[in-house]
C-alpha cells in the first residue's frame, strides 16, 4: 500500500480575532462585566452586581486609592487580602522594575544561577528568626504552602505522613493543600488526601491528644491568625505551649504566615510576637511588593537537607519554571528595602493598633450592630451581630430562625454602601459572612484610618433600618 506524501507547503492561517492593550485599557465596565461573564467565572458576577462592583472599571492606582472611569479616587481598607504592604505602585518599586527592563537583565535562570534569586533568599534568611535560613521560591501562597507541607512528609519520614489542620483553616485552593483547608466550598466533591487530622484551632489539649494517640501523626500546619476563618487569634500562651509540644513529640510545626506575615500585625512575622520560631514557614502576598507574584517557603536547613540535601533527592522539588524569575526577585528585593526603610512595620503597630481602638470606640457606640473588633496590627476583623440580635427583642424570636440564611448580609450591606457613599473598599471572610476583613497597606497614616472611621461612623448611624433601605435603592437604582 502506497501513501501519498503530505503537502509540505505552507499553510496560510487567518489571524484570530485578538484584542489589543490598547483594546484592553479602553474596555468599558459593561463591556468588561460580558466578557467576565462569557470566559471567566458567570457565577462570580452575581455577588459582584450584590455589593455594586460590576460598576466600577479601575483607570490607576497609587498609594492608598484606586481611581475608577469617573475619576473618583476610592481609599484601599481591603489591601487585596494583605498583598498590598507598601500601596499601589510604590515609586521605588516601580523604578527597580525598569532599571531591571531597560538593562535587559536576564529573567529565566534554569540552566544558570540567579544572583537575584540568590539575593533574595539571603535577604528572606536575613529577617527570619532562628534557623529558618533554607529557600524555596514561587508565585503563590498555595504553591509556598505545598512547598512546606512536601518538605515537612520527606522530613518527618515515611512512618510519619499524618497533618495536622486546624477547623476554618485556609491554606490554598490547589489540591495538595486542599486537604488541609477546611471549608465545604472550596473542598467541593474532589478526592483529597486521607493522611490528615483536623482538630479545633487553639485547644492544646485536642493538639496533644491527636499527637499521643497517633504516633504517624508527623506534622502540624497552622495559620498563626486565621484569615478566612474570620481573624481569629489562638488563645494566650497557645503558640509556646505549642512549641514545647512539638518538640516533645518530634512533630514539625509549619507556620502559614501568607496573609498575617510580611509586617501586617506589627512584627515581621506574626509568631514573633510570641518568641517562639516554627520549623517551617510560607510568606506571599505583599513579598511581591504589590506588582508581581512571588512566594517563598523558609525552612531550617537540617530539615531541608533531610529532604532534598542530596545530589540524588535535590530535584525531587526544586523551584519551578517561574521560581525565582529575574524582575519578581528584584521586585522583592526592594520591597523588603522599602518595607524596613520607611519603618512600615513599626507603622502597622501604632497605625492599627489606633484603627483597632477607634473600631472598638464605634463597638461601644453600637453595641446592637458591632459584635467584636479583633486583630493585629493591620489585620483586623470586624463582626457585626446576626441579624436578628440587630433588631428590637420582641422580633428577634421570629427573624432568628433566617439568622443563618442572612449570615453576611449586614456586613455585605455596609461594606457595598461604603463603596458606593464613601468610597471606600473593604474585604470579608470565607468561614464566618458577618465579618468585614480590613487589611489597609501598610503605608495607611491616621488621618486615613480617621476617613475610615467616619465613613463607618456615618454609615452605622443610619442603623439597621436605614441600612437595609439604603441598600435596597443601590440595588434598583
Amino acid at each position: 500500500m502506497t501513501v501519498a506524501a503530505p503537502d509540505l507547503a505552507p499553510v496560510s492561517l487567518s489571524r484570530p480575532r485578538l484584542m489589543t492593550v490598547a483594546d484592553a485599557k479602553a474596555m468599558d465596565a459593561p463591556g468588561m462585566a460580558e466578557a467576565f461573564m462569557a470566559h471567566i467565572n458567570p457565577g462570580q458576577m452575581h455577588f459582584m452586581k450584590l455589593l455594586g462592583f460590576h460598576k466600577v472599571k479601575i483607570e490607576s492606582a497609587e498609594g492608598m486609592y484606586y481611581t475608577d472611569q469617573n475619576g473618583r479616587k476610592i481609599l484601599d481598607f481591603f489591601g487585596g487580602f494583605g498583598s498590598l504592604a507598601l500601596g499601589h505602585n510604590h515609586p521605588r518599586i516601580l523604578a527597580a522594575r525598569k532599571q531591571f527592563q531597560d538593562e535587559k537583565r536576564h529573567e529565566i535562570a534554569i540552566a544558570f544561577m540567579s544572583q537575584y534569586a540568590a539575593a533574595l533568599a539571603k535577604n528572606l534568611a536575613e529577617v527570619s528568626p532562628g534557623d529558618l535560613d533554607m529557600v524555596f521560591l514561587g508565585s503563590s501562597g498555595s504553591e509556598a504552602m505545598e512547598a512546606a507541607i512536601k518538605l515537612a512528609e520527606r522530613a518527618a519520614g515515611p512512618k510519619r505522613p499524618k497533618v495536622v489542620y486546624a477547623e476554618n483553616s485556609f491554606h490554598g485552593k490547589t489540591k495538595g493543600v486542599l486537604g488541609i483547608t477546611d471549608g465545604a466550598l472550596y473542598r467541593g466533591e474532589f478526592r483529597l488526601v486521607g493522611n490528615t487530622v483536623r482538630v479545633p484551632f487553639g485547644d492544646i489539649e485536642a493538639m496533644e491528644n491527636a499527637f499521643r494517640s497517633d504516633p504517624e501523626i508527623g506534622s502540624v500546619v497552622l495559620e498563626t491568625i486565621q484569615g478566612g476563618g474570620g481573624i481569629i487569634e489562638a488563645p494566650d500562651g497557645f503558640w509556646p505551649k505549642l512549641r514545647a509540644l512539638c518538640d516533645r513529640y518530634g512533630v514539625l510545626w509549619v507556620a502559614d504566615e501568607v496573609q498575617c506575615g510580611y509586617g501586617r500585625t506589627g512584627r515581621f512575622y506574626a509568631f514573633d510576637h510570641y518568641g517562639v520560631v516554627p520549623d517551617i514557614t510560607a510568606l506571599a502576598k505583599s513579598l511581591g511588593g504589590g506588582k508581581t507574584a512571588m512566594a517563598a517557603m523558609i525552612a531550617r536547613r537540617d530539615l531541608y537537607m533531610k529532604a532534598y540535601g542530596s545530589p540524588k533527592t535535590a530535584m525531587i522539588h526544586a523551584q519551578a519554571t517561574f521560581g525565582g524569575i529575574g524582575e519578581a526577585c528584584v521586585t522583592a528585593i526592594e520591597a523588603l528595602n522599602v518595607l524596613y526603610d520607611d519603618d512600615l512595620i513599626d507603622n502597622a503597630a501604632v497605625t492599627g493598633g489606633y484603627l483597632i481602638d477607634e473600631l472598638k470606640r464605634l463597638q461601644e457606640k453600637y453595641p446592637r450592630l458591632v459584635k467584636d473588633v479583633r486583630g493585629k496590627g493591620f489585620m483586623v476583623g470586624l463582626e457585626f451581630h446576626d441579624f436578628s440580635q440587630t433588631l428590637p427583642a420582641m422580633l428577634r424570636p421570629v427573624v432568628s430562625v433566617l439568622d443563618e440564611k442572612l449570615k453576611g448580609s449586614l456586613s455585605g450591606f455596609i461594606g457595598a454602601l461604603l463603596l458606593r457613599d464613601h468610597d471606600t473598599l473593604v474585604a470579608f471572610t470565607e468561614y464566618n459572612r458577618n465579618v468585614i476583613r480590613l487589611e489597609p497597606p501598610l503605608i495607611a497614616t491616621k488621618a486615613h484610618v480617621g476617613d475610615f472611621i467616619a465613613a463607618l461612623d456615618e454609615l452605622l448611624g443610619r442603623g439597621v433600618t436605614g441600612i437595609v433601605k439604603d441598600f435596597i435603592k443601590s440595588q434598583v437604582s
